[in-house]
């Protein structure tokens, strides 16, 4: 007889789950779950002990994880002393005890990435054994947040002076390179070269492809150097700091003009939100709305911190339906600042 041990951890204690006795071979049921948070760059175990009294040598471990689809992605198999990993784990992860019957995973210089739901399967011929864990990496950005800004006139039509008008006139200001190095190194991926706060102009690609610089060149920021600030035309990555007041989803009718959505936000003491509320209470509160509502450019947007069918079903991130005429109706997204 053997008996499973499943260690949970926060951040403040470790929970052991009462020992399970087997009796016969069958699949534990249900699912064991725990959540492990771990800082970017930074090393982390994810738990799967398995105890026994009879050798476990010859047991399968296999780590596999939730990618975009929906669908389980091999991250690391191990049979006896045959161990082999899989795409950009490669090198990354290995099996963390020195005993046998650790299975717990270890992954080394952690990226946002690396963010989701791992399994962990045990199997020796008879028995199957399943252990869920959610990885939550945290940012390095704590305090901001980087995002990507075009006006209502199209891509690529700001110089350096405009580009620091458009960033100011929605709450932020033109990024640093350290700004956006660290929200590259935080999953930030876009093709659109933008102006930086030092004149030059770049792009941060986490994942490497032809249009974007090609898809031989590793990840990384791609730069332009130093441009012209008066004639060269580019976009421009702005830095909205934390939000000091309320961000907020007004109309649940979806039945506002723009000049009616302005209106319904001063009514409200409030604002109509600038494009670096919505990132920011996005990025850093994990606000989460499905409905398309109006800011203070001119523009539509939404907010999903947490994917799902229907929206955003393969990232969180800050939709953009567009710049409608402004007679067009849909909700608005307000900011009371705080007093």
């Amino acid at each position: 007889m053997f008996v499973i041990e499943h260690l949970l951890r926060s951040s403040t204690s470790i929970h052991l789950v009462p020992i399970i006795p087997w009796h016969k071979p069958r699949l534990l049921n249900p699912l064991l779950f725990c959540s492990v948070t771990a800082k970017l760059g930074a090393s982390v175990t994810l738990p799967c002990i398995i105890h026994s009294y009879d050798t476990i040598a010859g047991y399968r471990i296999e780590w596999t994880k939730v990618n975009d689809k929906g669908t389980w992605t091999h991250v690391l198999l191990s049979i006896s002393s045959h161990r082999k990993a899989n795409g950009n784990f490669n090198n990354r992860v290995f099996l963390g005890g020195s005993k046998d019957e650790d299975g717990s995973l270890v992954i080394k210089n952690v990226s946002m990435g690396d963010n989701g739901r791992y399994r962990c399967e045990i199997q020796n011929g008879e028995e199957d054994v399943m252990h869920d864990i959610i990885l939550k990496v945290e940012s390095r950005l704590l305090n901001g947040v980087v995002f990507p800004y075009s006006p209502h006139g199209g891509r690529y039509s700001l110089n350096f002076e405009h580009a620091e008008k458009a960033c100011a006139d929605q709450g932020a200001v033109v990024a640093s390179f350290d700004q956006l190095y660290e929200a590259w190194e935080d999953g930030l991926d876009w093709c659109n070269a933008g102006w930086l706060n030092d004149g030059t102009v770049q792009y941060p690609i986490t994942k490497p492809r032809e249009p974007c610089g090609g898809s031989r060149n590793g990840s990384g920021l791609r730069s332009y150097g130093q441009r012209n600030k008066k004639l060269s035309r580019f976009d421009v990555f702005c830095y909205a700091s934390k939000l000091r007041g309320e961000f907020f989803w007004l109309s649940k009718d979806n039945n506002l003009s723009f000049n009616e959505a302005v209106q319904a936000c001063l009514g409200k003491d409030a604002e109509i939100a600038k494009v670096g509320h919505m990132f920011a209470a996005w990025k850093l509160e994990e606000y989460n709305h499905c409905n398309a509502g109006w800011l203070a450019d001119g523009s539509v947007r939404y907010p999903v911190s947490k994917p799902r069918k229907n929206c955003s079903p393969t990232e969180a991130a800050v939709r953009l339906v567009g710049f409608p005429d402004k007679k067009k109706k849909y909700g608005v997204y307000c900011f009371r600042p705080e007093q």
